[in-house]
């Protein structure tokens, strides 16, 4: 894999990169300033704290990718100036950039926090500025809201940006206490309520109207996807 190289400007710059880079756990893409055409930005840079008493620990291990797995989506967060729940409710999604084992073992011990913008399942948008800010106001926001090509439950359904040709919006996020995974019946069960009352709000008869629940499925929740969304056609 290719190796990180410290950004050397005190402001990140931003990079071109397909998806499949975008993933990686590592990046040597060249620095693009965040005025042109790009798909990723870099929001934040930090030092990955290895040593554990008195060990130093392996940068691919657990616990240091858990570190900056913690970081980097709250550094986005602050980059964004919206809540955690515009963040997903939105098509903006945190990536993180380590030194190869290579590059950690003769010295590199800096972490890199990029944000990129979905344009669909495997596929990210081209920016043509920077989104510092981009959920601070709801003007903003909507340019990257998250739509869907459907219902959730339907097999046609694709999330992209509400930009894109679209039928249903998410609306609200379903929070769920930190801990184990309570199942597929109680998480299906638990957002029914919120999602119903969040699709009347939006309805223009209250009387009539539809309303989607997506909940987390058990492998979404061990990455981290601790909430469900509320959709409704748009």
């Amino acid at each position: 894999m290719p190796p990180f190289r410290r950004p050397r400007r005190r402001s990140a710059p931003a990079t071109s990169l397909p998806y499949d880079k975008a993933i990686a756990p590592t990046s040597e893409s060249k620095p693009l300033p965040c005025t042109t055409a790009h798909t990723s930005e870099t929001v934040a840079v930090g030092r990955i704290d290895a040593l554990v008493d008195g060990h130093l620990l392996a940068v691919d291990s657990d616990r240091v990718q858990q570190q900056v797995a913690s970081a980097c989506p709250k550094a986005l967060t602050s980059y964004l100036g919206g809540s955690v729940k515009s963040l997903r409710l939105s098509m903006i999604r945190p990536v993180w950039f380590t030194p190869t084992v290579e590059d950690s073992d003769a010295g590199a011990d800096w972490y890199r926090c990029d944000a990129v913008v979905l344009a669909g399942t495997s596929a990210l948008a081209e920016l043509r500025s920077g989104i510092r800010n981009a959920l601070g106001d709801a003007k903003a926001r909507d340019r990257y809201a998250m739509c869907g090509t459907a219902a959730p439950d339907d097999k046609r359904f694709e999330r992209v940006l509400c930009s894109a040709k679209h039928s249903w919006r998410a609306i609200d996020v379903v929070l769920f206490p930190e801990g184990a995974y309570p199942g597929e019946k109680k998480v299906r069960a638990a957002g029914r309520s919120q999602c119903e009352n969040a699709g009347a709000d939006v309805a223009k008869d209250p009387l009539t109207f539809e309303w989607g629940y997506e909940w987390p499925t058990k492998e979404q929740w061990a990455m981290g996807q601790a909430f469900g969304r509320c959709w409704a056609p748009d």
